[in-house]
């Protein structure tokens, strides 16, 4: 394993125009695009921060604060906030622009467990993740709290079935 890369180096960006064909009944985008979105942004940051292919293990989190209509321009941000061996925490923001006000509002958040894999599909360790900002520093000391969080979720799953 190398030593631990700073969380810019792999920070991702990504802006989209919000068209017709994403919108619902109500003229907004619809939160499966949003999603997919998320979980495309989440995945090359991930795979710039390891050098790896990727999968989604979970999305933990998600939080539709506010939409975006047809015509906003809707920018992604990704940045791998915490790593396990071979997994890596990224967490996405989105935020919608408004063309005539030039206005920005945060549309949604979230936080998403990637595993790093080899050419076998098998997970592969990945380098870890120096925060640079107060905002990474302070996801990068709740990064336990969360896996813990996450491994009762699986085993609540795994009675259910």
């Amino acid at each position: 394993m190398t030593k631990p890369l700073a969380a810019g180096v792999a920070r991702t960006i990504q802006t989209r125009l919000v068209l017709p064909p994403d919108t619902n009944h109500m003229g907004t985008i619809f939160g499966g695009t949003v999603l997919a979105y998320i979980d495309e942004i989440a995945a090359i940051t991930a795979m710039r921060h390891s050098g790896k292919a990727v999968v989604t293990a979970s999305i933990d989190t998600v939080n539709f604060l506010s939409s975006a209509k047809v015509g906003d321009i809707l920018i992604l941000e990704g940045v791998v906030i915490s790593t396990g061996r071979t997994s890596m925490e990224v967490y996405v923001k989105a935020e919608c622009q408004q063309i005539e006000t030039g206005t920005r509002s945060l549309t949604t958040t979230a936080i998403l467990t990637m595993v790093a894999v080899d050419s076998d599909g098998k997970p592969t360790p990945v380098s870890g993740v120096v925060p640079e900002t107060a905002a990474e520093e302070k996801l990068f000391k709740s990064a336990q709290d969360r896996k813990e969080r996450r491994m009762k979720v699986n085993e609540y799953a795994k009675e259910l079935c």
